[in-house]
């Protein structure tokens, strides 16, 4: 899929271990110098873990960046950013973790496939998503 112009992308984050400020911050730097430009930033919000047991309460917020990847190209770029910070899954399933980056919308695009789903399945039902993701201004122009 070939990318034309500045593609608006929105992207939750997280954070549950370590100087979670720092890790988000330190994202927020590595998006914009591997995937285009972060535009806003939600404020942050302190929640509690969902779908695992932690005493590890979670940051989270979500950002728009412009972007001139392709949807899999930032799918491969989040994931090099989590493992430079340090995340390294240790199990199939939810777990602490010093950041979590995740697509939830990519202009309007729908996409389905193995690697990536477009919009994120699950972010109608996450109030760490829905909450900072209110605070962005989503007709926001290049």
């Amino acid at each position: 899929m070939a990318s034309v112009g500045p593609n608006r992308v929105v992207i939750a984050f997280g954070s549950n271990l370590g100087d979670r400020e720092a890790y988000i911050q330190k994202a927020i730097q590595l998006l914009n110098d591997k995937c285009g430009q972060v535009h806003q930033v939600s404020s942050l919000h302190q929640t509690a873990p969902e779908g695992f047991e932690s005493a590890n309460q979670f940051l989270n917020g979500c950002l728009l960046l412009s972007t001139q990847l392709t949807p899999h190209q930032v799918l491969e770029a989040l994931q090099a950013i989590e493992l430079e910070l340090g995340r390294y899954k240790t199990k199939d399933t939810y777990e602490d973790r010093c950041i979590d980056l995740d697509i939830i919308f990519y202009e309007s695009l729908v996409l389905h496939d193995e690697r990536l789903q477009i919009p994120h399945p699950r972010y109608q039902e996450r109030d760490f998503v829905l909450k900072p993701l209110m605070e962005l201004d989503l007709s926001f122009s290049q």
